[in-house]
Protein backbone atom coordinates (compact mmCIF):
# COMPACT_ATOMS: atom_id res chain seq x y z
CA UNK A 1 0.00 0.00 0.00
CA UNK A 2 1.39 3.52 -0.78
CA UNK A 3 1.36 6.08 1.27
CA UNK A 4 0.89 9.70 0.46
CA UNK A 5 2.65 12.45 2.57
CA UNK A 6 1.80 15.97 2.78
CA UNK A 7 4.80 18.10 2.16
CA UNK A 8 4.33 19.40 5.60
CA UNK A 9 5.37 15.73 7.18
CA UNK A 10 8.08 15.94 5.11
CA UNK A 11 9.63 18.25 6.24
CA UNK A 12 8.80 17.99 9.46
CA UNK A 13 10.64 14.71 9.66
CA UNK A 14 13.47 15.66 7.69
CA UNK A 15 13.95 18.73 10.82
CA UNK A 16 13.50 15.90 13.18
CA UNK A 17 16.21 14.11 11.30
CA UNK A 18 18.56 17.18 11.36
CA UNK A 19 17.86 17.86 14.65
CA UNK A 20 18.35 14.64 16.09
CA UNK A 21 21.66 14.41 14.42
CA UNK A 22 24.41 15.09 17.05
CA UNK A 23 26.69 16.45 14.30
CA UNK A 24 24.43 19.15 13.13
CA UNK A 25 24.04 20.60 16.71
CA UNK A 26 26.26 22.97 18.78
CA UNK A 27 28.73 23.50 15.88
CA UNK A 28 31.10 25.61 14.28
CA UNK A 29 31.05 27.06 11.11
CA UNK A 30 33.84 29.21 9.16
CA UNK A 31 32.63 31.35 6.29
CA UNK A 32 31.93 34.52 4.66
CA UNK A 33 28.94 36.56 5.47
CA UNK A 34 26.85 37.73 1.96
CA UNK A 35 23.40 39.30 1.40
CA UNK A 36 23.34 40.21 5.53
CA UNK A 37 20.01 42.09 6.15
CA UNK A 38 19.38 43.53 9.96
CA UNK A 39 15.83 43.28 10.27
CA UNK A 40 15.58 46.35 13.10
CA UNK A 41 11.76 46.19 13.85
CA UNK A 42 12.19 42.47 14.90
CA UNK A 43 16.30 42.54 16.13
CA UNK A 44 17.37 39.76 14.15
CA UNK A 45 19.85 39.24 11.36
CA UNK A 46 19.69 36.93 8.40
CA UNK A 47 22.10 36.19 5.79
CA UNK A 48 24.13 33.81 3.69
CA UNK A 49 27.21 32.24 4.77
CA UNK A 50 29.52 31.04 2.20
CA UNK A 51 32.63 29.51 0.87
CA UNK A 52 34.53 28.98 -2.75
CA UNK A 53 31.61 26.05 -3.39
CA UNK A 54 29.12 26.60 -1.58
CA UNK A 55 26.23 28.61 0.63
CA UNK A 56 23.82 28.00 3.73
CA UNK A 57 21.55 29.99 4.76
CA UNK A 58 21.61 31.61 8.31
CA UNK A 59 20.14 33.60 10.63
CA UNK A 60 20.70 34.99 14.28
CA UNK A 61 18.10 35.88 16.30
CA UNK A 62 17.25 39.13 18.71
CA UNK A 63 18.40 37.59 21.42
CA UNK A 64 21.50 36.08 20.37
CA UNK A 65 22.25 39.28 18.37
CA UNK A 66 22.26 41.66 21.05
CA UNK A 67 25.30 39.87 22.81
CA UNK A 68 27.57 40.72 19.73
CA UNK A 69 30.73 43.64 20.02
CA UNK A 70 30.16 44.45 16.23
CA UNK A 71 28.16 44.16 13.50
CA UNK A 72 28.27 41.64 10.90
CA UNK A 73 28.91 43.08 7.42
CA UNK A 74 28.93 41.62 3.72
CA UNK A 75 32.56 39.77 2.96
CA UNK A 76 33.48 39.71 6.39
CA UNK A 77 35.02 36.09 7.39
CA UNK A 78 33.69 34.91 10.64
CA UNK A 79 33.31 31.36 12.53
CA UNK A 80 29.83 30.77 13.88
CA UNK A 81 28.37 28.64 16.92
CA UNK A 82 25.14 27.37 15.95
CA UNK A 83 22.83 24.78 14.95
CA UNK A 84 21.60 23.41 11.47
CA UNK A 85 17.62 22.87 11.48
CA UNK A 86 15.28 22.97 9.08
CA UNK A 87 12.93 26.39 8.85
CA UNK A 88 9.23 23.85 8.07
CA UNK A 89 7.33 26.76 6.26
CA UNK A 90 9.53 27.10 3.55
CA UNK A 91 11.29 23.59 3.60
CA UNK A 92 15.35 25.29 4.32
CA UNK A 93 17.91 23.97 6.33
CA UNK A 94 19.75 27.22 7.62
CA UNK A 95 21.85 27.62 10.26
CA UNK A 96 20.83 28.83 13.51
CA UNK A 97 23.55 30.87 15.23
CA UNK A 98 24.06 31.40 18.85
CA UNK A 99 27.47 33.12 18.51
CA UNK A 100 29.73 34.54 16.25
CA UNK A 101 33.50 36.40 16.39
CA UNK A 102 35.26 37.82 13.03
CA UNK A 103 37.63 34.73 11.65
CA UNK A 104 41.33 35.98 12.13
CA UNK A 105 40.87 39.14 15.08
CA UNK A 106 39.39 39.46 18.13
CA UNK A 107 35.42 39.64 17.98
CA UNK A 108 36.13 43.13 20.19
CA UNK A 109 38.64 44.73 17.52
CA UNK A 110 36.26 44.86 15.12
CA UNK A 111 33.59 45.85 17.30
CA UNK A 112 36.10 48.80 18.36
CA UNK A 113 36.79 49.45 14.61
CA UNK A 114 33.18 49.48 13.42
CA UNK A 115 32.02 51.61 16.49
CA UNK A 116 34.92 53.99 16.11
CA UNK A 117 34.10 54.64 12.28
CA UNK A 118 30.35 54.97 13.18
CA UNK A 119 31.04 57.69 15.95
CA UNK A 120 33.53 59.91 14.10
CA UNK A 121 30.79 60.07 11.59
CA UNK A 122 28.34 61.40 14.03
CA UNK A 123 31.02 64.10 14.73
CA UNK A 124 31.78 63.04 18.04
CA UNK A 125 35.39 63.22 18.25
CA UNK A 126 35.25 66.70 15.80
CA UNK A 127 37.95 68.77 16.92
CA UNK A 128 35.84 72.08 16.90
CA UNK A 129 33.88 70.51 19.89
CA UNK A 130 36.46 70.06 22.44
CA UNK A 131 36.94 72.19 25.69
CA UNK A 132 40.03 73.95 26.89
CA UNK A 133 40.84 72.72 29.97
CA UNK A 134 40.79 75.53 33.08
CA UNK A 135 44.08 76.74 34.20
CA UNK A 136 43.32 77.13 37.69
CA UNK A 137 40.39 74.53 38.24
CA UNK A 138 39.00 74.33 42.01
CA UNK A 139 37.41 71.30 41.85
CA UNK A 140 38.79 67.88 39.88
CA UNK A 141 36.03 65.39 39.43
CA UNK A 142 37.01 61.74 39.18
CA UNK A 143 35.23 58.70 37.75
CA UNK A 144 36.72 56.00 38.68
CA UNK A 145 37.08 52.40 40.95
CA UNK A 146 37.31 53.31 44.52
CA UNK A 147 39.55 50.03 44.91
CA UNK A 148 42.14 50.80 41.31
CA UNK A 149 45.47 51.95 41.99
CA UNK A 150 44.27 54.86 39.11
CA UNK A 151 42.45 56.72 42.40
CA UNK A 152 45.60 56.24 44.82
CA UNK A 153 47.87 57.51 41.75
CA UNK A 154 45.47 60.84 40.54
CA UNK A 155 45.10 61.94 44.30
CA UNK A 156 49.03 61.32 45.07
CA UNK A 157 49.63 63.54 41.63
CA UNK A 158 46.84 66.07 42.48
CA UNK A 159 48.64 66.69 45.91
CA UNK A 160 51.86 67.12 44.83
CA UNK A 161 51.17 69.32 42.01
CA UNK A 162 48.25 71.20 43.25
CA UNK A 163 46.84 70.97 46.60
CA UNK A 164 44.70 73.75 46.24
CA UNK A 165 42.46 71.85 44.29
CA UNK A 166 39.45 70.00 46.11
CA UNK A 167 39.33 66.52 44.85
CA UNK A 168 35.29 65.37 44.03
CA UNK A 169 34.65 61.72 43.68
CA UNK A 170 32.48 59.51 41.72
CA UNK A 171 32.95 55.71 42.71
CA UNK A 172 32.06 53.78 40.04
CA UNK A 173 32.38 50.04 38.18
CA UNK A 174 34.98 50.34 35.76
CA UNK A 175 34.36 46.87 34.09
CA UNK A 176 31.30 44.37 33.57
CA UNK A 177 27.78 45.05 32.47
CA UNK A 178 27.33 48.22 35.04
CA UNK A 179 29.89 49.90 34.57
CA UNK A 180 28.85 51.58 31.16
CA UNK A 181 25.23 52.53 32.92
CA UNK A 182 27.54 53.61 36.08
CA UNK A 183 30.26 55.64 34.15
CA UNK A 184 28.12 57.73 32.51
CA UNK A 185 25.83 58.45 35.15
CA UNK A 186 28.29 59.92 36.65
CA UNK A 187 29.86 62.11 34.17
CA UNK A 188 25.56 63.36 33.90
CA UNK A 189 25.43 64.00 37.45
CA UNK A 190 28.64 65.80 37.46
CA UNK A 191 27.20 68.21 34.89
CA UNK A 192 23.99 68.36 36.27
CA UNK A 193 25.21 69.50 39.73
CA UNK A 194 28.49 71.43 38.47
CA UNK A 195 29.97 69.37 41.11
CA UNK A 196 33.36 70.04 39.51
CA UNK A 197 35.59 72.63 37.20
CA UNK A 198 37.31 69.12 35.51
CA UNK A 199 36.56 65.70 34.76
CA UNK A 200 39.10 62.76 35.42
CA UNK A 201 37.15 59.69 33.98
CA UNK A 202 39.23 56.07 33.39
CA UNK A 203 40.88 53.10 35.25
CA UNK A 204 43.93 51.05 35.32
CA UNK A 205 45.17 49.33 32.85
CA UNK A 206 43.80 45.94 31.44
CA UNK A 207 42.74 43.67 28.72
CA UNK A 208 40.53 45.24 26.08
CA UNK A 209 38.06 43.24 27.61
CA UNK A 210 38.63 45.19 31.01
CA UNK A 211 38.70 48.43 29.20
CA UNK A 212 35.78 47.91 26.98
CA UNK A 213 33.03 49.59 29.28
CA UNK A 214 35.16 52.80 28.13
CA UNK A 215 34.14 52.03 24.41
CA UNK A 216 30.36 51.72 25.00
CA UNK A 217 28.11 54.47 22.99
CA UNK A 218 26.43 55.06 26.34
CA UNK A 219 29.82 56.38 27.69
CA UNK A 220 30.84 58.12 24.83
CA UNK A 221 27.59 60.47 24.67
CA UNK A 222 27.68 61.51 28.04
CA UNK A 223 31.42 62.56 27.46
CA UNK A 224 30.67 64.49 24.14
CA UNK A 225 27.43 66.07 25.79
CA UNK A 226 29.41 66.89 29.04
CA UNK A 227 29.74 70.97 29.83
CA UNK A 228 32.34 70.08 31.61
CA UNK A 229 35.85 69.93 30.23
CA UNK A 230 36.65 65.79 30.00
CA UNK A 231 40.15 64.43 30.51
CA UNK A 232 40.02 60.68 29.51
CA UNK A 233 42.60 58.38 31.36
CA UNK A 234 42.14 54.92 30.35
CA UNK A 235 44.72 52.03 31.08
CA UNK A 236 48.83 52.57 29.99
CA UNK A 237 50.05 54.42 27.16
CA UNK A 238 49.14 51.63 24.90
CA UNK A 239 45.85 51.43 25.40
CA UNK A 240 43.41 53.32 23.02
CA UNK A 241 39.80 53.42 24.17
CA UNK A 242 36.23 55.18 22.47
CA UNK A 243 36.63 57.64 24.67
CA UNK A 244 40.10 58.94 24.02
CA UNK A 245 38.77 60.10 20.81
CA UNK A 246 35.86 61.45 22.53
CA UNK A 247 37.46 63.50 25.30
CA UNK A 248 38.55 66.88 24.82
CA UNK A 249 42.08 65.63 26.50
CA UNK A 250 43.34 62.25 26.08
CA UNK A 251 46.03 61.27 28.94
CA UNK A 252 47.81 57.90 28.36
CA UNK A 253 48.23 57.09 32.25
CA UNK A 254 45.67 57.99 34.90
CA UNK A 255 48.67 60.00 36.50
CA UNK A 256 49.33 61.80 33.54
CA UNK A 257 45.33 63.11 33.41
CA UNK A 258 46.43 64.41 36.74
CA UNK A 259 48.98 66.05 35.73
CA UNK A 260 47.16 67.77 32.91
CA UNK A 261 44.33 69.02 34.90
CA UNK A 262 46.10 71.25 37.53
CA UNK A 263 50.01 72.95 36.99
CA UNK A 264 52.44 72.05 39.11
CA UNK A 265 52.21 74.59 42.14
CA UNK A 266 56.17 74.99 42.26
CA UNK A 267 55.78 76.17 38.95
CA UNK A 268 52.92 78.68 39.31
CA UNK A 269 54.97 80.02 42.55
CA UNK A 270 57.98 80.61 40.20
CA UNK A 271 56.22 82.20 37.13
CA UNK A 272 54.49 84.45 39.96
CA UNK A 273 57.99 85.33 41.45
CA UNK A 274 59.19 86.00 38.07
CA UNK A 275 55.63 88.48 37.62
CA UNK A 276 56.08 90.12 40.65
CA UNK A 277 59.89 91.05 40.24
CA UNK A 278 58.79 92.44 36.53
CA UNK A 279 56.17 94.10 38.07
CA UNK A 280 58.31 95.57 40.74
CA UNK A 281 60.80 96.69 38.14
CA UNK A 282 58.20 98.58 36.07
CA UNK A 283 56.30 100.24 38.72
CA UNK A 284 59.70 101.76 39.68
CA UNK A 285 60.76 102.89 36.43
CA UNK A 286 57.22 103.95 36.07
CA UNK A 287 57.96 105.79 39.79
CA UNK A 288 60.81 107.63 38.33
CA UNK A 289 59.80 108.38 34.76
CA UNK A 290 56.98 110.29 37.05
CA UNK A 291 59.04 111.60 38.96
CA UNK A 292 61.13 113.15 36.82
CA UNK A 293 58.00 114.60 34.97
CA UNK A 294 57.05 116.07 38.21
CA UNK A 295 60.60 117.75 38.84
CA UNK A 296 60.80 119.14 35.26
CA UNK A 297 56.62 120.45 35.86
CA UNK A 298 57.66 122.04 38.84
CA UNK A 299 60.40 123.42 36.94
CA UNK A 300 58.25 124.57 34.50
CA UNK A 301 55.61 126.08 36.96
CA UNK A 302 58.39 127.88 38.85
CA UNK A 303 59.59 129.54 35.70
CA UNK A 304 55.97 130.35 34.60
CA UNK A 305 55.03 131.25 38.33
CA UNK A 306 53.77 134.77 39.06
CA UNK A 307 56.68 134.53 41.93
CA UNK A 308 58.94 133.78 39.62
CA UNK A 309 57.77 136.19 37.17
CA UNK A 310 58.27 139.12 39.84
CA UNK A 311 61.24 137.82 40.73
CA UNK A 312 63.06 137.92 37.08
CA UNK A 313 61.90 141.92 37.05
CA UNK A 314 62.45 142.30 40.25
CA UNK A 315 66.25 141.24 39.38
CA UNK A 316 65.46 143.39 36.29
CA UNK A 317 64.90 146.49 38.09
CA UNK A 318 68.06 146.12 40.24
CA UNK A 319 69.89 145.79 37.16
CA UNK A 320 68.44 148.45 35.56
CA UNK A 321 68.60 150.69 38.91
CA UNK A 322 72.72 149.49 39.13
CA UNK A 323 72.97 150.50 35.43
CA UNK A 324 70.84 154.05 35.49
CA UNK A 325 72.79 154.47 38.97
CA UNK A 326 76.12 153.84 37.41
CA UNK A 327 75.62 156.13 34.22
CA UNK A 328 74.29 158.74 36.83
CA UNK A 329 77.95 158.73 39.03
CA UNK A 330 79.49 158.38 35.04
CA UNK A 331 77.23 161.75 34.09
CA UNK A 332 78.09 163.41 37.19
CA UNK A 333 81.43 163.03 37.21
CA UNK A 334 82.03 163.56 33.71
CA UNK A 335 80.03 167.47 34.50
CA UNK A 336 81.84 167.82 37.72
CA UNK A 337 85.28 167.51 35.66
CA UNK A 338 84.01 170.04 33.25
CA UNK A 339 82.61 172.17 36.43
CA UNK A 340 86.38 171.85 37.59
CA UNK A 341 87.59 172.38 34.33
CA UNK A 342 85.42 175.55 33.30
CA UNK A 343 85.73 176.84 36.92
CA UNK A 344 89.67 176.34 36.24
CA UNK A 345 89.22 178.42 33.43
CA UNK A 346 86.71 180.85 34.71
CA UNK A 347 89.21 181.35 38.03
CA UNK A 348 91.90 182.12 35.18
CA UNK A 349 89.60 184.89 33.62
CA UNK A 350 88.13 186.12 36.90
CA UNK A 351 87.84 189.90 37.67
CA UNK A 352 88.37 188.83 41.13
CA UNK A 353 91.97 188.21 40.93
CA UNK A 354 92.60 190.39 38.68
CA UNK A 355 91.19 192.73 41.39
CA UNK A 356 93.36 191.51 44.10
CA UNK A 357 96.43 192.99 42.04
CA UNK A 358 94.81 196.23 43.07
CA UNK A 359 92.30 197.08 40.57
CA UNK A 360 88.48 198.16 41.25
CA UNK A 361 85.27 197.73 39.15
CA UNK A 362 83.49 201.24 39.24
CA UNK A 363 79.86 201.16 38.81
CA UNK A 364 77.08 204.09 38.48
CA UNK A 365 74.21 204.70 40.38
CA UNK A 366 72.32 202.64 38.17
CA UNK A 367 74.91 199.50 39.01
CA UNK A 368 75.89 199.76 35.56
CA UNK A 369 79.99 199.18 34.46
CA UNK A 370 81.52 202.43 34.34
CA UNK A 371 83.80 201.74 31.47
CA UNK A 372 85.42 205.17 30.58
CA UNK A 373 86.45 208.17 32.34
CA UNK A 374 84.79 210.29 29.65
CA UNK A 375 81.18 208.96 31.04
CA UNK A 376 81.49 210.52 34.43
CA UNK A 377 81.09 214.05 35.09
CA UNK A 378 81.97 215.76 38.98
CA UNK A 379 79.71 215.13 41.68
CA UNK A 380 78.37 211.50 39.94
CA UNK A 381 78.14 208.82 42.65
CA UNK A 382 80.27 205.73 42.17
CA UNK A 383 80.62 202.23 43.42
CA UNK A 384 84.05 200.90 43.40
CA UNK A 385 84.16 197.58 44.21
CA UNK A 386 86.63 195.55 45.62
CA UNK A 387 87.68 191.93 45.50
CA UNK A 388 87.22 192.41 49.38
CA UNK A 389 84.35 194.86 49.42
CA UNK A 390 82.50 197.75 48.05
CA UNK A 391 82.68 201.81 48.96
CA UNK A 392 81.07 204.66 47.98
CA UNK A 393 82.35 207.74 46.45
CA UNK A 394 81.66 211.16 44.77
CA UNK A 395 83.82 212.31 41.59
CA UNK A 396 85.22 215.42 42.38
CA UNK A 397 86.69 216.08 38.50
CA UNK A 398 86.48 214.38 35.48
CA UNK A 399 88.49 213.81 32.75
CA UNK A 400 87.63 216.54 29.60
Amino acid sequence: MTTVLTVSQINTYVKSLIDGDDNLQNIYVAGEISNFTNHYRTGHFYFTLKDERAALKAVMFRSAAQRLRFLPEDGMRVIIRGNVSLFERDGVYQLYCEDMQPDGAGALAAAFEQRKKKLAAMGLFDEAHKKSLPRFPRRIGVVTSPTGAAVHDIQTVLARRFPAAEIVFAPVQVQGELAAPQISAAIEEFNRKKAADVLIVGRGGGSIEDLWAFNEELVAHAVYESAIPVISAVGHETDTTIIDYVADVAAPTPSAAAELAVPDMREVLFALDGQLDALTNAMEGLLEKLQLRVIASAATLAKYSPESFLSAAQTNLLQLKTRLDNAALRKIERENAALSALAQQLELSSPLKTMKRGFALARDRLHQPVRSAKALSPGDKLTLSFFDGDVQCTVDSAAQ
